[in-house]
């Protein structure tokens, strides 16, 4: 699994126009929140999709909470976090938070 950070709104608005060409996934993550990471453990053991045909975003919300509030206005997903949220087409595919969120419901939206 490689993780991309994301880190600012313009990043934010390249990642929508490339889920045009493949899907994309961005992880909300609370470093301050032992559930985030779990989730985010997780995430790591069970992850199996391509970087290069379904990259995956890393978001440290703490450190840049000005791009999660971006991702909600621009996704109309309420923020959580810990949060998983899958955009193909520039539309949400999938979204789940907290314990919720599971990669084996992913593969039949991708």
């Amino acid at each position: 699994m490689s993780w991309h950070e994301l880190t600012s709104t313009e990043q934010l608005e390249r990642l929508i126009e490339d889920s045009y060409r493949h899907p994309i996934a961005i992880f909300k993550h609370s470093t301050r929140c032992s559930t985030s990471s779990m989730a985010k453990s997780r995430l790591e053991r069970s992850w199996h999709f391509p970087d290069d045909s379904f990259p995956i975003y890393y978001l440290d919300l703490i450190r840049f909470r000005q791009v999660s509030n971006a991702i909600a206005e621009k996704t109309s997903v309420e923020h959580q976090s810990p949060q998983l949220i899958v955009l193909k087409e520039g539309k949400v595919m999938y979204h789940a938070s907290h314990h919720i969120i599971s990669v084996n419901d992913i593969p039949e939206l991708v």
